[in-house]
């Protein structure tokens, strides 16, 4: 399997600029998705991680020289960041020679590391796009395959597993080895235990507002060393901060962010929860489908979307604010995990606040249905779809 949505994004990147990089976590796909870009024109493919490869790029230039007519894939980036300055010398020179665009395509496992490489040395060469794991769109929309996909998280090779116990193992070799080799790359050395204590503590408090000196005491570490490990697992693409809503300036809103860990199969692991019962017999089972239908949606909407929660001090609270700019507006989404949501004063009053064009609550089920003056029902796969659809070219 394959992300559909993301291969088109990537070939419609690659026909409009020189360079293209691809970034996701590790193990999302992002070599497969490549190698298979690969297969519908002249390539070529380079692993930076193989001693092999990085050999061939001795002398970058002449090796590039020699495949003038190939798109050149250049897997884990980050591991030659001397390339830079060379690849700015070499679309520049193919600019003069007239051809503009679909000459790169770099593969990188962190957001800041590459565009810190890539912020001034590829400027108006270089177009990026996001990739995650599997999400709610990409599988099959049948109650038994989204609930799976809730469990497992994304990941292929956890997603597609035999069994879900062989899916739990799975997770927890990514865990490791997240702490022990991959993190080490891209921050400065941190004690793998120390992270893993940060990490579980963080799918403990899945969905919650960032409390940096509450992590702080329970770690035995200061406040800003805390905030320092969690931007680097936001930059890893690991870990997500929500900021909230900050617009209306007559209301005491909350100011930190709510922070969770992006993939609910890694919330799962982290926890030890190995089934579905063993999820939903758990305190996180409501945070832990709040964050999953969260990265479904923010997946499927527009790329220009901006996202918060807002939450005010007298109680007035709505999970996910999208202002999807233009005629579309500001949409208003609640997410409750169960069959028959009910809606709260506190929703009601930031609707009053919020004045939002929509407003829908995503719920466990599938019937689509109105639950109150302006206020939709809805399953979480249709409300992904509803998003996706405002930009027809990224459906599957």
């Amino acid at each position: 399997m394959i992300k559909r949505r993301c291969q088109e994004e990537v070939e419609l990147a690659l026909a409009r600029q020189a360079a293209v990089a691809l970034l996701g976590p590790r193990q999302a796909g992002k070599t497969t998705l490549a190698l298979t870009i690969a297969e519908t024109r002249p390539s070529t493919y380079l692993d930076l991680e193989s001693p092999e490869d990085r050999a061939k790029l001795s002398d970058p230039e002449l090796y590039f020289a020699q495949h003038p007519d190939e798109l050149i894939i250049l897997d884990e980036i980050h591991r030659a960041p001397d390339l830079f300055q060379t690849l700015r010398g070499v679309i520049d020179r193919a600019r003069r020679k007239g051809k503009r665009t679909g000459l790169f395509l770099l593969l990188g496992s962190a957001a800041i590391d590459l565009l810190r490489q890539t912020g001034e040395t590829l400027a108006g060469r270089i177009e990026y796009v996001n990739m995650g794991p599997f999400d709610a769109l990409e599988i099959d929309a049948k109650r038994s395959m989204q609930e799976r996909l809730w469990l497992r998280g994304g990941f292929p090779d956890s997603f597609l597993a035999a069994s879900d116990e062989d899916s739990f193992r799975l997770r927890q070799s990514f865990v490791r080895t997240y702490l022990e080799r991959d993190v080490q790359q891209f921050g400065p050395r941190i004690p793998a235990e120390t992270l893993n204590r940060l990490w579980t503590m963080l799918a403990h408090n899945q969905a919650a507002t960032l409390n940096a000196s509450r992590l702080a005491a329970a770690l035995d570490m200061s406040s800003p060393t805390v905030t320092r490990y969690i931007d680097l697992l936001t930059d890893l693409l690991l870990v997500r901060r929500l900021p909230p809503f900050h617009a209306n300036a007559g209301k005491r809103l909350v100011k930190a962010p709510k922070v969770y860990v992006r993939d609910s199969g890694i919330v799962h692991a982290l926890l030890g929860l190995r089934t579905l019962d063993d999820v939903l017999g758990h305190p996180v089972a409501g945070a832990s489908w709040e964050g999953f239908v969260l990265e479904s949606l923010l997946s499927a909407a527009p790329a220009s979307t901006a996202a918060s929660f807002y939450r005010t001090a007298a109680g007035a609270e709505m999970d996910l604010v999208l202002d999807l700019g233009g005629r579309v507006g500001r949409w208003a989404i609640e997410i409750k995990r169960g069959l028959s949501p009910t809606l709260s004063k506190g929703f009601h009053h930031a609707r009053e606040d919020l004045a939002p064009r929509k407003t829908f609550v995503v719920y466990s089920g599938t019937e689509r249905y109105p639950l109150a003056q302006d206020v939709e029902a809805i399953g979480h796969v249709a409300m992904a779809r509803e998003l996706a659809q405002l930009f027809p070219s990224r459906n599957t």
